[in-house]
Formats: structure tokens, sequence, C-alpha cells
């Protein structure tokens, strides 16, 4: 009998490409119904891992997909490499938070979803182009989102750049519902949307991350404005949405 277990820690081998992982939970019903994914961790050596990332373009793949980058063997490595490597790093995924491993030892707090203590920063960030065409950015609101536009919008989108679509990640401020919602995308594949119990903070607003290959803020901003423009936000908070727990958006708003 497994006693009972909040986390599940997946450890891929070192150069699988995280994009089939993540559709997997997109796509799989049994697993959407259970289990999100909260952290995509990527572990860079600091002794090769600047050669690696010259010659594989999984190893950047992984660096410009990660919401957590984390540096090992410094110990191994000299400070002016591992300072040279952790600056490339910061450029691949400049959203990402870069931590450190020494003699193996790391915060376990690297492997939990920052957002219910340090949301991310607020307004558009501008643009990161990567390596391989790949570009991120974070768009926000702070008006509660409509969730009939919101979906409106993400599906023109998949139907016309899915496949350019690496990830899209982030937290939603539906109209009508209490906490969070939580909201996750692969290429042409969508996770089943989940609203969390509460905010943690008492700063509510949409913050959602956007990894894509050739495509740019401004056409997607154009889009979701062009969409909520077709349909009317709700009026006041709709219904009474609260959470006992996590639950589906299609069951509350």
């Amino acid at each position: 009998m497994l006693p009972p277990f909040r986390r599940i820690v997946i450890e891929t081998s070192g150069l699988a490409d995280p994009g089939p992982i993540l559709q997997t939970f997109a796509t799989d019903r049994a697993l959407g119904a259970k289990f999100h994914v909260e952290v995509a961790l990527a572990v860079v050596d600091a002794v090769t891992g600047a050669e690696t990332l010259d010659w594989s373009p999984e190893a950047r793949k992984q660096v410009i997909l990660a919401d957590r980058l984390i540096v090992s063997k410094t110990d191994l490595a000299d400070s002016v490499a591992t300072a040279s490597l952790t600056a490339r790093l910061a450029k691949l995924n400049p959203r990402a938070k870069i931590a450190s491993a020494v003699n193996g030892a790391l915060d376990p707090d690297c492997l939990i979803d920052e957002a219910a203590a340090k949301p991310p920063r607020h307004g558009f960030a501008a643009e990161a182009v990567h390596a391989d065409g790949i570009v991120s950015f974070v768009l926000t609101e702070k008006r509660p989102v409509d969730w009939t536009s919101f979906a409106r919008a993400m599906e023109t989108l998949i139907a016309l750049r899915g496949r350019d679509l690496l990830r899209v990640k982030g937290f939603l401020d539906v109209a009508g519902c209490r906490g969070p919602v939580l909201v996750q995308f692969v290429q042409h594949l969508a996770h089943p949307p989940v609203e969390l119990q509460a905010w943690p903070d008492r700063e509510r607003g949409t913050r959602l991350v956007f990894i894509a290959r050739a495509l740019g803020e401004a056409p997607v901003r154009a889009l979701f404005g062009a969409v909520r423009g077709l349909i009317p936000p709700l009026q006041g908070e709709g219904g009474d949405a609260r959470a006992s727990g996590r639950r589906r958006v299609g069951d509350l708003c």
C-alpha cells in the first residue's frame, strides 16, 4: 500500500525532448483528471553544458521550455565558466529562475511551483528571441477574463498556428471563478483547465506565458483583443463559483 502523496517527479534521459511528455499530460484523460504539470525543470552540467548546447537542439529546447533551470557540478567547474553558462541560459530563457547545485545539494523548493508565493511580474514582458527561432513572452490582464472568449481565442490560435505553440501555461482570472484557473497547452493539445481553491495573494490577475516558434506577442494580443470585442465580458461575478478544491472550469463557469 502506497502512502498518500501530492506530487510525482518524472526524470527523463539527459537529451529527451520534453514536448511529448507535456503532450501526454495534455491528451491522456486518465492523467489529466488527476495530475497537471507543475514545474518543468532542466539540469545543465556546468562542465560540459555549454558544449552540449552548441551541438544539441534537444538540449536548447529543454532549456527554453523549462520553468526552472539548475546548473549542476558547479564545484567542478571554474567560476568564469559557470558565470558564462549562467548568462547564456538567462539569454535562452529569461523567464526561468536559475539555481545552482553544489556537490549535488539542491533546495527541494526548486521542484515546486513558486507562483503561490511569488507571482510573475506584471505588465507585458518584452519578447525574448531564442535560438532555433523560438520566442517567449508573457501576457497579463488585470480585468477578469471571460472564459468563452479566452477559449475561442485559443481555439483560433491553435487552428492557425498550433504546431508553433510549443507551450502555453499560466493562471487566468476568470469571471465567475473564485480561484485562479490553471491552463496549459502544448501545440494542438489542451490540458483540461483546473480551478484552484483560492488565490495565493490579494493581487488577482491573468498571467500567461507563451513559448512559440516564429510567433510574436503583437499578433497574439491582437487576436485576444478581437475576440474580446466580439464577446462581451460577463456582467458582475456571474454564478457562485466557489471551489472546495480543484475543479474543472467547465463545471463552474
